[in-house]
C-alpha cells in the first residue's frame, strides 16, 4: 500500500484483509461436497464477496451517512460468513484448524471494519 493518501478502496487495509478472507473462502469451499455448490458453497462465497464489495461502494459514496451504511452492510455480511463457517465446521466440511484460521481472519476484518465505522463517524461530511 502507498503510505500516502488513500486514493482507492483497495488502499484500505480493511479491504485488503477482506480480500484475503474472500480468497481463503474460495480456496476452502473448493473442497466442499459437490452437492453444496448451490448451497453453502455459494452462500459463503457471496457473503464474503459482499464484505469487500460494500467496503468498496461505501468508500466511493460522498455522503457520510451512506458511507457508514455500506460499512454496516459489510459488517452484516461478515456475520453471515461467521455463521456459515460454523455450519461448515459442524457438518465436518472443514476441520477445526481450518475453521480457526478463517475465524481469525473474520475477527481481524471485524475489528478493522468497526474501526473504520468509528473513524468515519468522527469526521464530518466535508472531510470526505
Amino acid at each position: 500500500m502507498n503510505k500516502g493518501k488513500i486514493k482507492s478502496f483497495s488502499d484500505l487495509i480493511v479491504w485488503q484483509e477482506g480480500h484475503k478472507l474472500v480468497l481463503l473462502i474460495y480456496k476452502t469451499t473448493s473442497n466442499f461436497p459437490k452437492n453444496e455448490i448451490h448451497g453453502l458453497t455459494n452462500q459463503l462465497r457471496r457473503a464474503s464477496i459482499s464484505i469487500t464489495s460494500n467496503i468498496a461502494e461505501g468508500f466511493c459514496r460522498k455522503s457520510l451517512k451512506e458511507k457508514i451504511q455500506f460499512y454496516y452492510v459489510a459488517l452484516g455480511s461478515l456475520s453471515e460468513v461467521k455463521n456459515q463457517i460454523l455450519i461448515a465446521r459442524d457438518l465436518s466440511y472443514i476441520s477445526s484448524d481450518v475453521f480457526d484460521n478463517i475465524d481469525l481472519q473474520v475477527i481481524s476484518v471485524g475489528k478493522l471494519l468497526n474501526g473504520l465505522i468509528s473513524k468515519s463517524k468522527s469526521f464530518n461530511s466535508t472531510k470526505f
